[in-house]
């Protein structure tokens, strides 16, 4: 005899016991309110999820979902995972709404989404970058800036070492990066930092627009920050700021007086004539971009500065952009961490804590971190440090596995694969003309799916500044008729930023369209085998001139290929005639060894003239 089950009524008639459905499977015939609700009636998913572990979420049996489906024309089953769509079809079939989210691992604080509650948001001082040419005036504006400060608050002399200091104009602060032309400004803000929120560009009244004024243009337009133009040495005589406006003009900084909306401001960082103005215009264009922060949160920010004290180990000058650092906070910095021992100001006056736009100088750290590393502090120690060791494997790894930067293979792989939308360029050619023309043939290779940035395009031997900007902006360099020296060249490889060169526009052109269509092929590429610096001249009658010189790097090859630098730029191609060590024929020379040479056919070489020896080789 069975045992009767108690879970079930029995029948008035004494029949037989019979299970009651609990459950009828046609989705419209159940009631909303025998539903649990999810998170307020939002189901919120991070990644697929099955059809059973739907059920589970939103309380709705499996055999419904998968009835559902069905008479929709999808057939599933219990374990098969659901896409988005589908998962928004079931979600607004029971009345919930749905939300996917984003997750991040919290050892990739940089990526974190942070939305703060708008109660919370409070206006904070604005971070400025002083940028411009050599010699035009930079280190006396911020000497300037800072002296008026020191009167303003009768405060001691400011820290050298700092590397960024406030300036308190009508009640509201502004921070300054005080180094011009700050090595890791463009890589800060490619890694997502906005650090500088504010380009002052200073221009010399009596010299106009120079290459580097061109350079600091480039690297704000990459990183996408507003240009304030401070005109200086409006004191000397033969200033002339109309000419300076103009110039500007056909790097597209179209002052205001002429229908743009860059404000141009006349100064004498000399004598102070039109600093305040630049300070208020600094504060207006602040008020425009509504700047705010949360500063009741866990800090997150920039390494700006750092060094290894021989007194206090290793010391960083941090700008924290939002939330508050306070002393004796964890913090993970780059792929260090630690706790802050001490906390100091621009005076070296010890803080308690630290607002948004605030920079700091700290000790603590177990390390020392780079320039445009972030960091965020944490509650505990165990947690910081566990977050560091994994950013720490993951650099490793990263720096095993290949490059962050672009190169024209990447670019081909992309494309095939359909995933890039945009390629950053720079170009150096031996004239600007060419460059010119290069960056508007090369910009109009863009399409519906791919544009073609080109980030920079000037004359001139391709430079340490145009590999910072390649590899903080995923960009490769073109070159045309012009070389990078043997530490340039190191320091590409060292960024993984590719490098590619040409003497023929057309080739140079045909190669890019190929990679756009993903049809790179075969073809034969230069290696360069070693470079020398001529520096000695000797004539000899029946012989030639010979080139007295000094193998600087790798290894230069008799009867090898080879092209003769002259600052940077290509003026010669040939053949390596004579090589000889003392008197005698050599096959080869090595880095670090002096040796006399000819070059077939030519001989107007000069002293400092490099001559770079190459092979030609096979690659894809």
């Amino acid at each position: 005899m069975k045992k009767k089950n108690n879970n079930y009524p029995s029948k008035k008639n004494n029949a037989p016991a019979r299970p009651q459905r609990v459950s009828n499977f046609e989705p419209r015939q159940r009631k909303k309110e025998d539903y649990a609700k999810v998170n307020g009636g939002v189901f919120v998913y991070s990644k697929p999820v099955t059809v059973a572990e739907l059920s589970k979420a939103i309380n709705v049996p499996s055999p419904a979902i998968i009835k559902f489906l069905f008479l929709n024309g999808k057939a599933v089953t219990i374990n098969q995972l659901l896409d988005d769509e589908t998962i928004g079809t079931i979600c607004l079939e029971y009345d919930y709404d749905f939300k996917k989210e984003t997750v991040v691992d919290e050892t990739h604080f940089e990526e974190l989404e942070i939305v703060d509650d708008p109660a919370s948001l409070q206006e904070r001082p604005p971070v400025v970058t002083i940028m411009g040419h050599v010699d035009h005036g930079k280190t006396t504006l911020i000497d300037a800036i800072r002296s008026s400060r020191i009167v303003d608050t009768e405060a001691g002399g400011i820290s050298q070492n700092i590397g960024a200091y406030q300036k308190e104009v009508k009640g509201k602060k502004i921070t300054f990066i005080d180094t011009p032309g700050h090595a890791a400004f463009t890589a800060m803000r490619a890694r997502g930092a906005s650090v500088t929120d504010i380009v002052v560009l200073v221009v010399a009244a009596d010299d106009g627009v120079m290459p580097q004024t061109i350079e600091a243009i480039d690297h704000a337009r990459a990183a996408d920050v507003p240009v304030i133009v401070a005109i200086n040495k409006m004191d000397k005589p033969g200033a002339n700021p109309r000419k300076v406006v103009e110039e500007l003009m056909a790097h597209n900084l179209v002052a205001e007086e002429y229908g743009g909306d860059i404000i141009t401001v006349q100064i004498s960082a000399k004598t102070g004539k039109g600093i305040p103005e630049l300070l208020e215009n600094i504060l207006l264009k602040a008020e425009m971009l509504e700047l705010k922060a949360n500063p009741i949160r866990y800090a997150i920010g920039t390494v700006l500065e750092a060094n290894l004290d021989k007194g206090e180990g290793p010391k960083a000058t941090l700008l924290v952009q939002n939330g508050t650092l306070s002393n004796a906070d964890y913090v993970v910095v780059g792929e260090t961490y630690g706790k802050i021992r001490r906390m100091t100001d621009e005076h070296r006056a010890v803080l308690k804590s630290a607002g948004p736009a605030t920079p700091v100088s700290v000790i603590g750290l177990s390390a020392v971190p780079s320039a445009g590393d972030r960091f965020m502090a944490f509650p505990e120690e165990r947690q910081a440090r566990e977050i560091a060791e994994k950013r720490q494997l993951a650099k490793t790894m990263q720096q095993r596995s290949g490059t962050a930067a672009l190169s024209l293979a990447d670019l081909n792989n992309l494309v095939n694969a359909g995933k890039v939308k945009d390629i950053n360029i720079v170009v150096k050619a031996d004239s600007d003309g060419t460059a010119q023309a290069l960056k508007a043939n090369l910009e109009k290779m863009s399409t519906d799916t791919i544009k073609v940035h080109v980030l920079s395009a000037s004359a001139g031997a391709i430079s340490d500044n145009d590999v910072l900007l390649a590899s903080a902006s995923g960009a490769f360099i073109y070159g045309f008729n012009v070389r990078p020296d043997a530490r340039v060249r190191q320091k590409a490889e060292e960024a993984h930023v590719e490098i590619r060169l040409h003497k023929i526009i057309y080739e140079l052109l045909d190669e890019m369209t190929a990679a756009m269509k993903g049809m790179v092929v075969v073809e034969k590429v230069e290696s360069v085998t070693g470079q020398a610096e001529i520096r000695h001249i000797y004539k000899i009658s029946k012989v030639g001139t010979i080139g007295g010189s000094y193998v600087t790097s790798g290894v230069l090859k008799a009867n090898s290929k080879i092209r003769l630098l002259r600052n940077g730029v290509v003026i010669y191609e040939g053949t390596l005639g004579s090589l000889k060590r003392y008197k005698d024929d050599v096959k080869e020379i090595k880095e670090g060894y002096e040796c006399g040479l000819t070059i077939d056919g030519y001989n107007d070489i000069k002293e400092g003239d490099i001559v770079e020896g190459y092979e030609l080789v096979e690659k894809k």
